[in-house]
């Protein structure tokens, strides 16, 4: 069985090429990706199967929206620990300025906030904006 099969056996989905294309796309890009980046990377998609695909997956903890300051709508794959219950994305998304794509820092967490009584925190989230390893290693060899 394989790593995607077992990620969609783990959420209680039944197995379909669809779904495993879908983790495909995500394991591969190792970034975050909007429905329209998985879109593109499928053959001859059905919109509508996508969306609610993505909206299972998201439902069952096997992705997160990856917040990122723009206004696209992004997915990353979660850590194993996620379940339906309990998305363990409190960590840092770092958004590169030069190539849009946006990373998840799994192991940089969003501070705590503690907030006056009578504030109730449904979630944090936390962008940080910059150049990611492979842009800012090109602008280097630019400047060589």
């Amino acid at each position: 069985m394989t790593s995607s099969e077992q990620i969609l056996k783990k959420h209680n989905l039944r197995v379909t090429q669809f779904r495993l294309d879908v983790i495909s796309v995500f394991s591969e890009a190792g970034h975050a990706l909007s429905a329209a980046d998985v879109e593109t990377r499928l053959i001859q998609p059905d919109r509508i199967t996508l969306y609610r695909t993505l909206k299972s997956f998201e439902d069952k903890g096997i992705i997160h929206k990856a917040v990122d300051g723009t206004q696209t709508a992004k997915f990353a794959l979660c850590e194993a620990e996620c379940d339906e219950h309990h998305h363990h994305d409190e960590h840092v998304h770092f958004h590169c300025l030069k190539c849009e794509n946006t990373f998840c820092m799994d192991h940089v967490y969003v501070p705590k906030v503690v907030l006056p009584r009578g504030f109730t925190i449904k979630d944090t989230s936390m962008v940080v904006n910059g150049t990611c390893e492979k842009c800012g290693f090109i602008n280097q060899g630019q400047l060589s």
